[in-house]
C-alpha cells in the first residue's frame, strides 16, 4: 500500500485545523478528479507503521481538531486494511478527536466494514462532474453524503450530518 502526501495543517478538509493523508491508488477515475496523481496503485510511498506514527505525532497538538483521510480512495480493497490501521491507532491515541474519510464507495457498501468502527465521518460517493457544485462544504458534487457514522450504526440507515452553512448557488439571484 501507498500513500500520496501528508498535510499537517489542512483547513480545507473537515472541520478545523486536521492533518490529512492521501492515500494512493483509486480505480474510480472521475472525470475532473481533484486528485488524478492518486489514481496509481503504484506511485506515492510506502505506507507503514512508521507513516502512521508521523500521522500521530502530528496530530498531538490540541488546534488539531482531527485526522483527515482522503485519496485516491481509501477503503479500496488494497488499502482498506492500511486504512483501518491508521484509525484504529489515531481513535486509540485520541479519543477525542474526529477522523472524517472521503470515498467513492457507498457507505451501504461499506457498512459492515471494520473501519467504520474508527472512524467519525464518512463523505460517501463518486465525484460526478455534472453534479459538481464548489460552493458544497466538504464534498464537489451534490450526489456526496456528509454521513454521521455512529448515528448511522445506532438507526441502522444513514444519517447525514446538516451543513445548513451551504449556498445554492442555483437559487442566487445577479444583481
Amino acid at each position: 500500500m501507498h500513500y500520496n502526501k501528508i498535510r499537517k495543517m489542512d483547513i480545507a478538509n473537515g472541520p478545523g485545523v486536521r492533518v490529512s493523508i492521501f492515500m494512493q491508488g483509486c480505480t474510480f477515475h472521475c472525470k475532473n478528479c481533484f486528485n488524478p496523481e492518486t489514481h496509481d496503485f503504484n506511485g506515492g510511498k510506502e505506507f507503514n507503521d512508521e507513516v502512521i506514527l508521523k500521522v500521530l505525532e502530528l496530530s498531538k497538538y490540541d488546534y488539531i481538531k482531527g485526522l483527515s483521510i482522503l485519496g485516491g480512495e481509501p477503503m479500496h480493497p488494497k488499502n482498506i486494511e492500511g486504512t483501518t490501521k491508521l484509525a484504529k491507532a489515531f481513535k486509540e491515541m485520541y479519543p477525542d478527536k474526529t477522523i472524517w474519510v472521503w470515498s467513492g464507495f457507498l457507505y451501504e457498501d461499506l457498512k459492515d466494514k471494520d473501519v467504520l468502527n474508527y472512524i467519525d465521518v464518512l463523505v460517501d460517493g463518486n465525484f460526478k462532474e455534472e453534479l459538481h457544485n464548489p460552493m458544497l462544504k466538504y464534498r464537489g458534487s451534490s450526489n456526496q453524503r456528509v454521513i454521521d457514522i455512529n448515528k448511522s450504526k445506532k438507526m441502522d440507515k444513514v444519517v447525514e450530518i446538516p451543513l445548513n452553512e451551504e449556498i445554492n448557488i442555483r437559487n442566487e439571484v445577479a444583481v
